[in-house]
C-alpha cells in the first residue's frame, strides 16, 4: 500500500510541477504579447508623428504661396497658422489627435477656398505642395488605421482574463483611439467665406 501512496504522491507532485510550469509559460507568453502590443502602439504613434511633422513643415510654405493670391482670404490663412501653432504646443496623444483634427479642418478650408483662385491653382509650387500634403495625409490615414487596430487589440486584451492579471501588474491602461470628428461635430463648425 505504501508503494501506491508513494506513486500517487509522486504523480500528484509531477502534475503540480507541470501545471506550475505551464502557468509560468502562459504568464510569460501573455506578458511578451502585451509588451509587443504596447510597443507597436508606441511605434504607430511615432510613425504618425513623423508624418505630422512633415505636413507641419510644409504648411508655412503653402501659406506663403497662398498669401499673394488670396489677399481677401486672410482669415482662412490665419486659421491654418493658428491650428499649426496649437498643434506645435500639444503633448499628450489625445491632445495631438484633437489638434490634428483642427489642422485637418483648416487645411481643408484652405484647399476649398483655393478652388476660387485659378491663378493659384495654376501655380506650380502650390500644386506641388498640395500634392505633397495630400500624399502625406493619405499616409497619415494608413498609419491611423494601423494605430487604431493595434489599440483595439491592446484594449481588448488588457480587459480579458487571464491577460487582465498581467496587464494590471504592468499597470497598463486603455489607450485612446485616433478619431476624426463626427458629422455632427463638423456641422457644428460650418465653414463660411
Amino acid at each position: 500500500m505504501s508503494i501506491i501512496v508513494t506513486v500517487a504522491v509522486l504523480i500528484t507532485a509531477v502534475v503540480s510541477v507541470l501545471l506550475l510550469i505551464g502557468m509560468i509559460i502562459l504568464g510569460i507568453s501573455i506578458y511578451n504579447s502585451l509588451v509587443t502590443l504596447n510597443v507597436n502602439i508606441d511605434r504607430a504613434v511615432s510613425n504618425i508623428d513623423v508624418l505630422l511633422k512633415q505636413r507641419f513643415d510644409e504648411i508655412p510654405q503653402l501659406v506663403e504661396v497662398c498669401k499673394g493670391y488670396m489677399a481677401h482670404e486672410r482669415e482662412t490663412l490665419q486659421k491654418v497658422v493658428e491650428a499649426r501653432n496649437i498643434f506645435m504646443n500639444v503633448g499628450a496623444n489625445a491632445e495631438k489627435f484633437s489638434a490634428n483634427s483642427a489642422l485637418d479642418k483648416a487645411l481643408g478650408s484652405l484647399f476649398a477656398v483655393s478652388e476660387g483662385y485659378p491663378a493659384l491653382k495654376a501655380n506650380e509650387e502650390f500644386m506641388h505642395l498640395h500634392r505633397r500634403i495630400t500624399a502625406i495625409e493619405n499616409q497619415i490615414a494608413d498609419r491611423r488605421e494601423f494605430y487604431n487596430a493595434s489599440v483595439a487589440i491592446f484594449n481588448t486584451r488588457i480587459n480579458q482574463i487571464p491577460d487582465m492579471v498581467i496587464a494590471n501588474i504592468l499597470k497598463y491602461k486603455a489607450k485612446p483611439m485616433f478619431k476624426v470628428e463626427t458629422k455632427s461635430e463638423l456641422d457644428a463648425h460650418p465653414i463660411s467665406f
